[in-house]
């Protein structure tokens, strides 16, 4: 289970205490949740052991990937923008690479018709070593997201079910309120949630973190 978005120490401990396995810190310029890599390294060198500081980036250069990573002490390194399967190779660092799925109301059909998603996680398969199933809608900015078309994302998780890689992450549109439910139809390997938990763009809502974790533990 990760918690997306960490900006500050206070929140990270609220994660930490509330039983997060990773911590997802922002590395996108002009974004809402944007942290420098000076300011995750202080956050991430009072993280307790075996829970995972994950930065996350779009488009980035590898040299600047490399240098962000070894400043702020990551663990694992997530990508979101149109990184190539090439060019997430040669990082000493486990990749998670994000594949975007269109939002429930926008699929157009019966979504056990869509094959692209699943094709391009295949095309990651070699170089990641999991995927993580988001809205295509751009970060939010404090609103509500709405959450992708579950089934869809299920055929994919069956699909990678018996593999050792990728493993498929769930995110997009999670909430306290249906992370058990996504969880029942999905079967995802993780979670991930960043807007679903806040209180406004950048700072958590403790509440709704511990209901968050409790939800998908419970699930």
């Amino acid at each position: 289970m990760k918690i997306c978005g960490i900006t500050n120490i206070e929140d990270a401990r609220c994660a930490v205490d509330a039983g997060a396995d990773a911590l997802g810190f922002i590395f996108v310029e002009k974004t809402p949740r944007c942290v420098e890599p000076a300011a995750a390294a202080s956050i991430i060198a009072q993280l307790p052991p075996f829970v995972t500081p994950v930065g996350i980036f779009w488009d980035h250069a590898p040299g600047h990937v490399k240098a962000v990573a070894a400043e702020a002490g990551l663990g694992a390194l997530q990508f979101h923008g149109e990184e190539k399967p090439e060019d997430l190779a040669g990082y000493d660092l486990p990749v998670i690479k994000t594949i975007k799925l269109p939002p429930a109301s926008t699929i157009e059909g019966l979504p056990e018709f869509r094959v692209t998603e699943g094709f391009q996680v295949l095309s990651y398969s070699q170089v990641a070593a999991a995927v993580l199933l988001d809205t295509a809608v751009r970060w939010s900015e404090g609103e509500a997201r709405e959450p992708l078309e579950w089934r869809h994302a299920a055929r994919i998780v069956a699909t990678y079910r018996d593999r050792p890689r990728p493993r498929v992450i769930l995110s997009g549109g999670l909430t306290p309120e249906n992370v058990g439910r996504a969880i029942g139809i999905v079967k995802p390997y993780a979670v991930d949630v960043n807007s679903g938990v806040e209180a406004s763009p950048g700072v958590k809502d403790p509440d709704k973190v511990r209901r968050f974790l409790a939800a998908a533990r419970s699930a």
